[in-house]
């Protein structure tokens, strides 16, 4: 095992005004950005990862090393040997993902669980967190009892967590050297906090159990459903969401309409709609007539990430209200607002509102490589985030871990 090393000293630039002016005029003409987008980060005020990831000077990732020395003095401890890609001298700055509820699978985390100490260290406790083996119904159980939310959602995590803590373990690996940010789709965001110190382990376990039973109570199995829109556009989805709230009724009789909206914007053309069913089934029907290229039915026991989950929103406040929350050591990219959250009272609210809002996913990748991602990494069950990450930006790097050779291989290149 090796040692992770100690931890890196922030790095301030003592610069002339000349060599500054010189330097902002050579990087604003090559991107055709405005020279004030980088003076924060000449001015010494960037001093972290998490804080430099908002100036495009320090985490762009097309920025030459050279450019710092033509100024006169050192590139920051970003540009080390540990975050350098080298291919053509470009600097990858990664972002690391975590799945959500759909990536599940009968057998995820037994390789891990069988290859590495640290990942069966995770699995144990949050089997003790829950009060129960909730490594064997992932490793060798039913699928239908697995797809539970209150179960999918620890389990997922769990997963999440053991392929970080087997990266650590096993290589040397700490994520508040290599990443700039993280973020999470649904209940990845959970997994995105424990992984940064947010949450403990066990905090997290017990968070998502309580999370899954309140989404699942919220709503009586039947009453809602959600649906898959391919090939469509937000506003478009929106127009076909206004449309089939409308419930039809008799000539004369009072309007009346039920809940339907947005609940993830994945990407590539890709919506999830949720609510009422019966205005779920009024979309898809809809979409059809208006030319959508598919629109299915989910096979969900909820609706969730719509208002009618407001029940399951109070519970998670409370629940949260009582929870340790620590700030986390690299920003996390809330689904709600697509931006950092960094404040345990920041994180407190957006997962609140997370329960009922939407999923801002394409937004959220967008954001991130607007913030200078060049590299996105997910870490977990399956491969579905990083195939997301490819339609919503096809110039950014993907990999994904979550068997043992997939860690094997990402360890190579770090």
């Amino acid at each position: 095992m090796r040692d992770a090393g100690p931890q890196k000293r922030a790095v301030t630039h003592d610069v002339t005004n000349t060599a500054r002016a010189q330097l902002l005029h050579e990087i604003a003409a090559s991107f055709r950005l405005g020279a004030s987008a980088f003076v924060p980060c000449l001015e010494g005020r960037m001093n972290s990862v998490g804080d430099r990831v908002a100036c495009p000077f320090c985490c762009h990732g097309r920025i030459r090393i050279d450019m710092y020395a033509a100024a006169g003095h050192h590139a920051p401890d970003f540009f080390s040997d540990d975050n350098k890609r080298q291919a053509g001298g470009m600097t990858a700055v990664h972002a690391f993902v975590f799945p959500g509820q759909g990536s599940q699978a009968v057998g995820m985390g037994q390789a891990l669980h069988d290859a590495f100490p640290a990942a069966r260290a995770v699995f144990q406790e949050v089997d003790d967190a829950l009060g129960q083996h909730l490594s064997t119904l992932m490793f060798t159980g039913d699928a239908a009892e697995l797809t539970r939310t209150e179960n999918a959602q620890p389990a997922l995590m769990a997963v999440s967590i053991a392929t970080l803590r087997a990266l650590e373990h096993e290589g040397g690996f700490r994520l508040a050297d290599k990443a700039a940010l993280v973020a999470g789709h649904s209940l990845g965001e959970y997994s995105a906090l424990a992984a940064t110190g947010a949450f403990g382990l066990a905090e997290t376990a017990r968070l998502l159990r309580l999370r899954g039973q309140a989404m699942q109570r919220a709503v009586p199995e039947g009453i809602g459903g959600m649906a898959a829109l391919i090939g469509v556009d937000p506003d478009q989805a929106r127009a076909i969401c206004e449309a089939a709230a409308v419930v039809p009724v008799d000539d004369g009789a009072e309007p009346a309409r039920e809940v339907i909206e947005l609940a993830n914007d994945n990407g590539g053309g890709q919506i999830v709609v949720s609510g009422a069913i019966g205005a779920v089934e009024r979309a898809i029907a809809i979409a059809k007539e208006r030319g959508v290229k598919r629109a299915v039915l989910l096979p969900v026991s909820a609706p969730f990430h719509c208002s009618l989950m407001k029940p399951a929103a109070d519970a998670m406040g409370e629940a949260l209200e009582r929870a340790n929350i620590a700030e986390p050591v690299v920003p996390v990219v809330a689904n709600v607002t697509a931006a950092k959250m960094r404040t345990p009272a920041e994180i407190r609210d957006l997962l609140v509102r997370q329960v009922t809002g939407s999923v801002r996913w394409r937004e959220s990748v967008m954001a991130m490589a607007g913030m200078g991602v060049t590299s996105v990494v997910e870490l977990g069950a399956g491969r579905v985030l990083a195939g997301l990450v490819r339609r919503i930006d096809s110039s950014l790097a993907t990999a994904s871990a979550g068997t043992p050779d997939e860690i094997e291989a990402l360890l190579k290149t770090f």
